[in-house]
């Protein structure tokens, strides 16, 4: 049996949440490998509506388990609260579905404090974050002075593991001018919250290990976009992560042979929140109209996306870098009614043709999209179940993006609802 892995393909955004929520039928398990609670997912299942951030999709189905894994940054207050929101939604939500890496890093109030810090000290050099404390806390991580969620077992160990913590914050906050964190005061407000934390606790690692040998099938969910990628994408407008699909090993602890299907999701014209290149921006009346049917604000900092036309160059360099195998196009119904399309095929540096994004900064800012123009369609595709439901254009321009891209469409989503999806190939069994 495959596992499948779920990346988005663009600068995120492109609906993972509903394509997840749709094959986590399939799976066993569904588990979270990177971001944080910055990373927000929409589903509309029956009418109602579902807004998740840190938990994975999956745990909105019944009888599934849900992970997450130690390549994320994990919040605890955020985490307590959206559960209680579920729960309050009616979704049935403890340790006896969803299991969270014991060795995952803490978001604590001082990186919260510290991105917010940084992005406001200059509007010229502010790289767009959430503001949530998903980079410092990367940052802490590496720097190899994290609280994580074990050491809440062992408070006797947590004064020496805040201070060495402190000795880097205290000292960026005497450079702000700000009074110093107290060790004594964050300790005792992780205690609080120890109680309702540590029954998810788990050896992700272990677990999903044995579960994979017992022919549990794992569906990996990513966050943000692989255009995102702390490696791989438009540094420094990047998350603090990588969101790469190769992660999906490293986030939760499996070797790489458990990576079996990629699967990458992409809109059908493209989106991007905060600041960085974006090649096919529109700053007209298109791009708004675009925005206005999609509803392109975040689904948890509500800060309107920018909005344009599909690069097929970003997605082709995509599914390279993430191998992907198969796409799920979505949202091809916010693009019914234009009288033509443009899909950007190549971009213009300097002059001089190339095929993919240029690593520098500054040569990102200087490419020119290279537009190819597709008829447009009048019929509907809002709510399609199957192909017969397409307008011969809409086709036409879904089999122009499989050659441009050099990668089949798997799944078509024509709506937000869960069963408003049209599959072409199921990740599962291909």
């Amino acid at each position: 049996m495959a596992n499948v892995v779920v990346v988005g393909a663009q600068w995120g955004d492109e609906g993972k949440g509903k394509i997840v929520d749709w094959l986590s039928e399939q799976a066993d398990i569904v588990a979270r490998f990177q971001g944080g609670h910055n990373a927000g997912h929409t589903l509309v299942i029956n009418g109602t509506t579902y807004k998740l951030a840190l938990l994975p999709s999956g745990v909105l189905r019944p009888s599934k388990l849900g992970v997450i894994g130690n390549g994320v940054v994990f919040d605890p207050q955020a985490f307590l609260d959206e559960v209680s929101k579920l729960r309050a939604q009616g979704v049935a939500i403890g340790p006896e579905n969803l299991r969270v890496a014991e060795n995952v890093t803490l978001i604590l109030p001082l990186h919260r404090d510290l991105d917010a810090l940084r992005e406001n000290a200059s509007s010229v050099h502010a790289i767009g974050t959430t503001q949530r404390g998903i980079g410092p806390a990367y940052e802490d991580k590496v720097g190899r002075r994290a609280i994580r969620l074990m050491d809440l077992a062992d408070p006797d160990t947590l004064p020496y593991k805040i201070d060495r913590l402190l000795a880097h914050h205290n000292a960026l906050r005497r450079g702000f001018n700000l009074p110093e964190f107290d060790g004594a005061v964050i300790q005792a407000d992780l205690m609080k919250l120890a109680p309702d934390l540590l029954p998810y606790a788990e050896t992700v690692w272990r677990l999903l290990d044995q579960k994979r040998r017992e022919g549990k099938r794992i569906l990996f969910e990513g966050a943000q976009g692989a255009l995102l990628d702390v490696d791989h994408g438009t540094y420094p407008y990047v998350t603090s992560s990588n969101t790469v699909a190769a992660q999906a090993a490293t986030g939760t602890g499996m070797g790489p042979g458990a990576v079996g299907y990629v699967l990458g999701i992409c809109k059908a014209y493209t989106t991007r929140v905060g600041q960085g290149p974006f090649p096919t921006e529109l700053t007209n009346e298109i791009g708004e109209e675009i925005g206005r049917r999609g509803k392109e604000f975040g689904v948890n900092t509500g800060r309107k996306r920018r909005c344009g036309w599909f690069d097929a160059v970003l997605v082709r360099q995509t599914v390279r870098t993430c191998g992907i195998n198969g796409l799920a196009l979505t949202k091809l119904d916010i693009l019914d009614g234009f009288d033509t399309i443009e899909v950007c095929v190549g971009y213009r540096l300097d002059g001089k043709e190339i095929d993919h994004l240029p690593a520098g900064e500054g040569a990102q800012k200087r490419i020119e999209p290279i537009y190819e123009t597709i008829e447009g369609w009048k019929e509907p595709t809002a709510n399609a179940r199957s192909w017969a439901d397409l307008p011969a254009q809409a086709i036409k321009y879904v089999r122009r993006v499989e050659e441009l891209v050099g990668c089949p469409i798997a799944l078509l989503s024509t709506s937000p609802e869960r069963e408003d999806t049209i599959l072409v190939q199921n990740p599962f069994e291909a």
